[in-house]
């Protein structure tokens, strides 16, 4: 393998990381507005939630790809294959961490969300200072889990026109008629990329856990 086919494999591990770092962030904003929803006692709210979440985590990813590709032109909103890819990555990851949010949440202690009121701290400080750290933290390892499953599912954007990993490796292996290498090495970028957000995901589970103060 040349040193140019193998510079363009690392070009394009920088669109899977962009990808897919990109979609796991807006997907925990989304997912925590949605685990939320799940846990409110208005059951409209509740029962939108729990849809959304369903639908996402029973759908495949590939069908939830080629429905949004497809939808948003006849909907009137035009946007690249890499927006659309980033939508469907969002909406999937985030069913799955809001349900794993959900279950942080519901561990809360609730002496201390009594403690808490008992101290006068709003909502918002509770929320900020109690009730998102723990949460976090009893869920950090799911999370984790769930960020190097999407960084490994980001090779199905390529069904919608986008050039990752993946994609990058199948098209240089039609051209070069060398698909061994090429896809071992592909193989090897997704190790040591999920391996570094693994070290990563430890490292940050361990600043919590010396680190959260209520």
């Amino acid at each position: 393998m040349s040193l140019h086919i193998f510079s363009m494999m690392l070009q394009a591990s920088g669109w899977t990381i962009s990808l897919s770092a990109i979609s796991i962030l807006l997907g925990l904003v989304l997912s925590t507005v949605i685990s939320a929803a799940m846990l409110a006692d208005n059951r409209a709210i509740s029962f939108a939630g729990r849809a959304f979440v369903s639908f996402f985590r029973g759908a495949p990813l590939l069908v939830q790809l080629l429905l949004i590709y497809n939808l948003l032109p006849v909907l009137g909103i035009n946007v690249p294959s890499v927006v659309a890819a980033i939508i469907g990555l969002t909406l999937c990851t985030a069913a799955y961490q809001a349900e794993n949010l959900r279950g942080g949440f519901m561990s809360v202690p609730k002496g201390l969300l009594e403690a808490a009121d008992m101290l006068g701290m709003t909502h918002f400080q509770q929320f900020w200072r109690i009730r998102a750290p723990i949460a976090l933290r009893a869920t950090l390892p799911a999370l984790a889990n769930e960020a190097i499953l999407i960084l490994k599912a980001s090779s199905l954007v390529s069904v919608v026109g986008v050039v990752e990993l993946s994609r990058m490796a199948q098209d240089l292996a039609s051209s070069t008629f060398e698909p061994l290498p090429l896809f071992a090495t592909a193989g090897f970028l997704y190790l040591v990329i999920n391996s570094c957000v693994a070290l990563a995901a430890q490292k940050l589970e361990r600043s919590f856990r010396w680190g959260v103060k209520v």
